[in-house]
């Protein structure tokens, strides 16, 4: 026994001896590293130590991958023994490895720093996943000196991405867990954005992990406070929300963006928003989109408002109040856009707004739609006119952001979208017949409405060309009170160009008018050519605005602020003389007794009238003017108070059941006023000639409702020119000495005027009770005898060209021009080529 236990002693020295002999030949990188442990974990790094391994790697840097690969080792076996202390100790060694070392090799030293990053990410344990973050974000934020070629993140996208929807039990721990998987993002995004040659962080498959990623924690966060700690308290850092640190990665992850990776970045938003109906709220779809439009860099912000269009057509059969929270984002879109304007494509811009615009219509008319996935939908009539007012809104919106001449092209663009009788036709619709008309009419005019304000031109005769004025116009002759107002309110929003309208908003007797501080500049060149070529429309317009007997309170006050700005931006000596004559004609108008207009309306043109000459008065500063002006006004508020804008244009309006015949003090006098203007050096003659307003067949198209009063009017023209009328064969000259009589004299042409209206009268009924082969053969009789007609005016005016060959004598006398074919002609040879 005492032999065996001598045996096992030796045996024992021996192996000890042995162990520590291969002990010291260990390779020294190892050794360096099993140094930095200590033997309590609780101790932590050691750090003297450490040094000598940081020294040792920057002496040694093609060592710099075995010590990884060590590390890397250790760490997987303390993790699986749960050993959790070294565990910290090791990441901690390789995070200060690799800020210190920057050499070309060491790219396989982060491989073996991202393995151990991923072994930790893929623990359960909290710590452990919020302990790799933190490591890869340092790692993140360290530049490289050489390129990576086979490096992959793919992991790391997924891995924060879902570590970004943890649902861990404890909110404090689940609330770490989603800011590390948020800081993580962060992080991969930083290290791959500026590299080429990483994988692309752009394409779909990681932009639909990222985005909804930071969207689900914006989200989570909505409605609480963000507040910034006091100095007393913990950091920022630790004190930040979710969603503060979420809005800074994703404001950081836009202003990234180049020009070809905005879509990806923003197409993954959309589809968050629609799979999580939170385009309805409107709220947070509004909040993201505001972040990324301030994120990207403004020469982009035209993508976005692209693929927003491109959205909003993809959702034409969405409901409405989907459909109206894209255009809720678009509206705010396109004012932080205003710098950058809305890219090249503005015209279709519009185009896509007015047809969703239209297509609303149709579906508030027809009260559903044929929808692929669920059939037939029902629509809700108030959520369509929600809509309809975002998208009107969006246009005012998309307008605001361009220059004056883009501005110009909408305006026409629009115009030429609004169905107008007898000039533009009506669009295609789906069955909704003159009602959807009319309600296109009244939508697109909002939509002008809206681009028209705080439109401002040097030059309104290039930016308000014919083409946009003359049908604008002709719905001021529409019998819908909505369209006469609505016209109104765009041709004020043109013409003021000094923000004057807020002072004419209500119609009263101003005692004097300094008050109101106006604002009136000389009328320019371009201003004098604007009027001389479109006063008389407007005054025949404003006129016959106060004849229609469906105009209110409304339509008065826009008529005053009209008649005011023109006075104020575009009056000359002969602009003002017109429309005191107007003012006077419309006096004459209230008093006449044949326009059957009711008491309201009589009195409300009465107290129109006065209010404006009271204004016009004290602007041509003619004393003996603004005395009559002042008398006849302090004798109506005597004797009619009725008759003045403050007992008119009010809630309940203070007017008789009837209205007596005016005469005398009471009305201002167009012989006195003539006379006291004409001592000022006001053309009289001018101004004693009444207005009469000439009425043309404008007029009569845009008040036609049917196809039956279209033949009779085209019926009428004809008639008018067909040989049947003797006195207009003989000489045309009679007629138009006629019709100018017709038109200038107010007495004469009462008769005529009945006359024209019995003629009328019986050429509708003929079309409306005769029998088609009737009328077929009445028109194609008209027809051929047109045709002959134009025959013999065109041999009449088209005349041979004069020939080299010379001249004939008639029989008469007189010298013809003798017709040679141009073959035929002998040519100077300075002429020939």
């Amino acid at each position: 026994t005492n032999e065996s236990l001598t045996t096992f002693a030796l045996d024992f020295s021996l192996s000890a001896g042995v162990c520590g002999c291969c002990g010291a030949l260990r390779p020294r990188y190892k050794r360096l590293v099993d140094n930095i442990f200590p033997e309590d974990p609780e101790d932590g790094l050691v750090k003297a130590n450490m040094e000598k391994l940081t020294f040792y790697a920057l002496s040694a840097p093609e060592k710099l991958d075995r010590i990884g690969a060590y590390l890397s080792e250790r760490l997987s076996r303390d993790v699986a023994r749960h050993r959790y202390g070294y565990v910290c100790i090791a990441m901690e060694a390789l995070d200060q490895l690799l800020m210190a070392c920057h050499c070309q090799s060491i790219n396989l030293f982060v491989e073996s720093f991202l393995k151990m990053v991923r072994k930790l990410l893929e623990a359960d344990k909290p710590n452990l996943q919020i302990l790799g973050t933190n490591s890869f974000v340092k790692f993140a934020n360290i530049e490289e000196d050489t390129p990576s070629y086979h490096r992959s993140y793919d992991f790391f996208v997924s891995r924060f991405s879902e570590m970004c929807h943890s649902s861990y039990e404890d909110p404090d721990i689940r609330t770490k867990i989603r800011m590390a998987g948020i800081k993580g993002l962060q992080g991969v995004v930083r290290k791959t954005v500026n590299d080429e040659l990483q994988a692309n962080i752009w394409d779909p498959q990681h932009m639909d992990k990222i985005v909804p990623s930071l969207l689900f924690n914006l989200q989570s966060g909505e409605g609480t406070e963000s507040r910034s700690p006091s100095p007393l308290q913990s950091s920022k850092k630790e004190k930040e929300s979710p969603a503060e640190l979420t809005e800074r990665c994703f404001r950081e992850l836009l202003g990234r963006a180049a020009y070809g990776n905005i879509k990806n970045a923003v197409t993954p938003v959309l589809m968050h928003l629609d799979n999580h109906s939170l385009w309805e709220g409107k709220t947070f779809a509004v909040r993201c989109f505001k972040i990324i439009m301030y994120s990207i860099q403004s020469q982009h912000s035209h993508l976005v408002i692209q693929q927003l269009l491109g959205h909003l057509d993809a959702n034409s059969k969405s409901s409405a109040t989907v459909r109206a929270g894209i255009v809720e984002v678009l509206l705010e879109a396109a004012a932080i856009a205003a710098s950058g304007s809305v890219g090249p494509t503005v015209l279709e811009v519009f185009n896509t707004l007015l047809r969703h615009l239209r297509l609303s219509v149709d579906y508030e008319l027809t009260g559903s739609y044929e929808c692929t996935n669920i059939g037939t939908k029902i629509i809700k009539e108030h959520e369509e006119r929600q809509l309809q007012e975002a998208v009107i809104r969006t246009i005012g919106s998309f307008a605001n952001t361009l220059p004056t001449y883009q501005r110009s092209e909408v305006m026409l663009f629009i115009m030429g979208k609004i169905p107008i009788p007898g000039m533009h036709p009506t669009l295609p619709s789906t069955g909704s017949g003159p009602e959807g008309n009319r309600m296109i009419q009244v939508m697109l005019l909002k939509s002008l409405r809206q681009v028209t304000c705080g439109f401002q031109t040097t030059n309104m005769l290039t930016a308000l060309p014919n083409s946009f004025l003359d049908p604008l116009l002709s719905f001021a002759l529409q019998e819908d009170a909505e369209i006469r107002l609505l016209v109104l309110e765009i041709l004020v929003s043109l013409i003021d160009r000094h923000d004057n309208l807020p002072k004419f908003s209500t119609i009263s007797i101003i005692s004097d008018i300094s008050v109101l501080k106006l604002k009136v500049d000389k009328c320019s060149r371009q201003d004098n050519l604007f009027m001389k070529k479109h006063a008389q429309h407007l005054y025949r317009h404003i006129y016959l605005c106060c004849k229609e007997q469906s105009s209110v309170r409304p339509h008065f006050e826009k008529l005053y602020s009209l008649l005011a700005l023109i006075s104020m931006e575009l009056a000359n000596e002969e602009v003002v003389v017109d429309l005191i004559r107007v003012a006077l004609a419309l006096q004459d108008l209230a008093l006449s007794s044949e326009e059957m207009l009711p008491v309201y309306n009589r009195c409300a043109v009465h107290a129109l009238s006065s209010a404006y000459l009271n204004l016009i008065s004290q602007l041509t500063t003619v004393p003996a003017f603004c005395q009559h002006v002042h008398e006849v006004i302090e004798m109506r508020q005597k004797e009619s108070p009725y008759l003045l804008p403050e007992d008119v244009f009010i809630e309940n309006p203070k007017i008789p059941k009837t209205l007596e015949k005016l005469e005398g003090e009471l009305l201002f006098q167009q012989a006195k006023i003539t006379e006291v203007l004409g001592g000022s050096g006001y053309n009289t003659e001018r101004l004693a000639t009444p207005y009469v307003p000439q009425f043309t067949d404008e007029d009569r198209l845009s008040k036609r409702k049917s196809i039956g009063e279209t033949i009779s009017l085209q019926v009428e023209v004809e008639s008018r020119n067909s040989p049947e009328k003797e006195e207009v064969n003989e000489n045309i000259k009679i007629y138009n000495t006629h019709r100018h009589i017709w038109l200038c004299s107010p007495v004469d042409s009462v008769g005529v005027e009945e006359q024209e209206k019995e003629r009328r009268r019986q050429v509708v009924e003929k079309f409306q009770k005769a029998p088609f082969e009737e009328i077929a053969a009445h028109c194609g009789a008209r027809a051929t005898m047109l045709q002959s007609k134009l025959n013999q005016i065109f041999e009449i005016t088209i005349r041979p060209p004069p020939s080299p060959s010379g001249t004939i004598t008639s029989s008469y006398g007189q010298t013809q021009s003798r017709s040679v074919p141009v073959y035929e002609m002998k040519f100077p040879d300075l002429c020939v080529y």
